[in-house]
């Protein structure tokens, strides 16, 4: 269940900052609120695996970076976190190279457009 208590072990912040990158787009609603965010990874380390779901949820949705894609350090990738329900607040799970994973509770992406992991 991931509203398990987790160790937080980096720095997470905001930014303005757009490093270009691949989007990946769910299915979305027509509620004309903007859910794309712009997932930044600064931490010096390759993220392998990347999942979101609405903080209502008590499991995490699919991987976001794909079976085979990985997203290197100075690296971003867009995702549309629209799944037709609305919601506003979602929960991040990223699980880099080394085997840390850092969660971020309670983002809403209906007001950020750019969210960066860094060290």
């Amino acid at each position: 269940m991931k509203k398990l208590a987790f160790a937080f072990l980096g720095l997470l912040a905001l930014s303005a900052c757009d490093t270009g990158g691949t989007t990946y787009v769910a299915s979305g609603g027509n509620d004309g609120i903007n859910r794309v965010v712009n997932i930044n990874n600064l931490t010096g380390m390759t993220m392998t695996h990347f999942y979101a779901s609405s903080s209502a949820s008590s499991s995490w949705g699919p991987e976001q970076l794909g079976p085979t894609t990985v997203l290197p350090s100075g690296r971003s990738v867009s995702i549309n976190f629209d799944d037709g329900t609305g919601a506003c607040t979602f929960d991040f799970k990223a699980r880099f190279s080394n085997g840390q994973e850092l969660l971020k509770y309670g983002v809403n992406v209906c007001v950020i457009s750019n969210y960066n992991y860094v060290r």
